[in-house]
């Protein structure tokens, strides 16, 4: 029974994760094979036609490089949401997905912003600032593998690269910082270790001097 139990958590962990690398390679699939330009569909800041991008624009990418350079991470990280938060993980998903592509909408240029990327550092972020918030440094440490082995993600914040959505990135790293401080005391906690008294430690007074009244007590009424 625990075993079946456990085989449910973990599969549970990995749907969503797969439901969504699966949902945005179809979608791309879709615009290639039937040359649709969704493109359109995406955040374009400050209208509103463009605003319909705030809940379009994490499905949609320019092409494979920008697909596949989204997959992994989101793979990785929304499996460590779904694993260490899982209760809370849905709300960090929709309600930060929404708010990073409307804080996008408001701060970016006049350009359509499109990609998930925006999700990826969402939880890049949460995950991170969690981490150190609990003290839990193995959120931490999996953060800076991501880093490491996606390209320093951290320096896209920036306007550093011509043709990159660093305002989306912005949004979403901001708003993970936000939801890993709401949530602090949601999810995995390192809890400080609690001492129990135990009938040892009555053998001693305050100051730490073996002092076991009853044994004293007992020996003075033999005499």
């Amino acid at each position: 029974m625990k075993d079946d139990n456990q085989l449910k958590k973990s599969k549970s962990i990995f749907l969503i994760p797969i439901t969504y690398v699966i949902a945005i390679w179809f979608i791309y699939w879709v615009e290639i094979n039937f040359n649709f330009n969704f493109n359109k569909y995406g955040v374009f800041p400050r209208t509103l036609e463009g605003f319909r991008g705030v809940f379009l624009t994490h499905f949609i990418h320019s092409n494979t490089s920008h697909l596949f350079n989204n997959s992994i991470p989101l793979f990785v990280l929304l499996s460590s949401l779904f694993y260490f938060y899982r209760d809370v993980a849905y709300k960090v998903l929709l309600l930060g997905a929404v708010c990073t592509g409307f804080f996008t909408w408001c701060i970016a240029r006049e350009s359509y912003h499109i990609g998930a990327s925006g999700v990826v550092y969402l939880l890049f972020s949460f995950v991170f600032f969690s981490g150190i918030i609990k003290k839990h440094y193995r959120l931490v440490a999996l953060s800076f593998i991501v880093i490491f082995l996606y390209g320093s993600m951290i320096w896209y914040v920036l306007p550093i690269k011509d043709g990159i959505s660093w305002e989306g990135h912005l949004s979403g790293f901001l708003v993970g910082l936000y939801f890993a401080i709401r949530y602090k005391n949601k999810g995995i906690v390192k809890e400080e270790h609690q001492f129990s008294q135990t009938e040892f430690d009555d053998l001693f007074d305050e100051n730490g001097n073996f002092s076991p009244p009853e044994i004293v007590e007992k020996l003075e009424e033999n005499f």
